[in-house]
């Protein structure tokens, strides 16, 4: 099993681990779970009332599960080969707390904090975490090891990045900057975090109605403009009760009201972005929320300085981070 890695992106309520042919960047096989860092956590805190067992050991023996299950999918002997892992298992709640790397920050990944855990007779395979990155304000996990397979992968493209906010949609959506190779800033917005809590546990439930946010009607879409509009002119605090009173006057629909609570919380979240000219944007979105982001840059007047980056990128940009970071931390593939 030469040129193999498991690559691991376990994050704080998900898990995905992959069996990579590392020249090819190709994933042979791959398994997910919703067993993320905290449900691991918290198993391995009410493990302990009963049998005293290190956290690491503990982290360490759910992962050897899920090899397992992953070699008997592919019908491979996996035992040797190296594991590495991005996400928050490097985290306070995560197998071992690894210090955050900081600003600036190389994007070949070169000065990337890691920990390497060798194999035990009970785990036949070295371990390396990945740690995130801080500022002085703010902190990402996992953002960077798919930041880093990116540009590599773009860089084989003989694409350069330079003078660029790279846009990373999601549940804390991160604008990350880029000058001379190396991440000189970023910022993180809870943009989906905030749409969960209000669509789902705010006054504003039941003003409006759980949608699939892929596929949208025109009629649909009028909402999500509108939602856009209001994040660019007057107070989002005052624009998330207008959720309330659009249903409530009858002004939208239930489905309507939801693409603009959408669109106000996406369009607050660019419209910093409206006073930064001399910066190209790269929006860096999988399928999920490409349309609606894509949407919002084009009403907020920004798509002359905006390149999208393709979903097959973006799906292989974190192995390709994972295996650059290995390579250049030299950890053997295998034993």
């Amino acid at each position: 099993m030469r040129n193999y890695l498991l690559g691991c992106d376990w994050g704080t309520s998900s898990f995905r681990l992959r069996l990579i042919n590392v020249p090819e960047l190709q994933v042979i096989g791959e398994i997910t779970s919703q067993e993320g860092v905290a449900s691991t956590f918290t198993a391995w805190k009410t493990h302990i009332e009963t049998n005293r067992v290190s956290r690491e050991h503990f982290f360490r023996q759910q992962l050897k599960r899920q090899i397992d299950i992953l070699a008997k999918k592919v019908a491979l002997n996996l035992n040797t080969i190296s594991v590495v892992i991005s996400g928050m298992a490097s985290s306070s709640i995560g197998m071992d707390e690894v210090p955050y790397a900081t600003l600036p920050f190389p994007v070949d990944g070169s000065l990337a904090s890691i920990r390497r855990i060798d194999a035990q007779p009970d785990f036949p395979h070295d371990i390396m975490l990945i740690s995130g990155v801080r500022t002085t304000h703010d902190v990402m996990r996992g953002e960077e090891t798919q930041l880093i397979g990116l540009l590599a992968l773009l860089d084989t493209l003989h694409q350069t990045v330079n003078d660029a906010i790279l846009i990373f949609p999601g549940t804390h959506s991160k604008h990350i900057y880029i000058q001379n190779q190396q991440v000189i800033d970023f910022q993180t917005f809870m943009t989906g975090e905030v749409f969960n809590l209000m669509s789902q546990y705010s006054i504003l439930k039941d003003s409006v109605e759980a949608i699939e946010l892929i596929t949208f009607s025109e009629i649909e879409l009028e909402g999500f403009k509108a939602g856009i509009k209001a994040s660019n002119s007057s107070s989002t605090l005052n624009s998330l009760f207008r959720v309330r009173t659009n249903q409530l006057f009858e002004q939208l629909t239930k489905q309507q009201n939801t693409l603009y609570l959408s669109g106000l919380l996406i369009g607050a979240e660019l419209k910093a972005l409206i006073d930064q000219k001399n910066w190209q944007l790269i929006l860096c979105s999988g399928t999920n929320l490409y349309e609606l982001y894509k949407l919002a840059i084009e009403e907020l007047h920004l798509s002359e300085r905006t390149i999208t980056i393709s979903a097959d990128l973006i799906d292989k940009a974190t192995i390709a981070g994972q295996v650059k970071i290995v390579q250049n931390q030299l950890l053997p593939l295998n034993k």
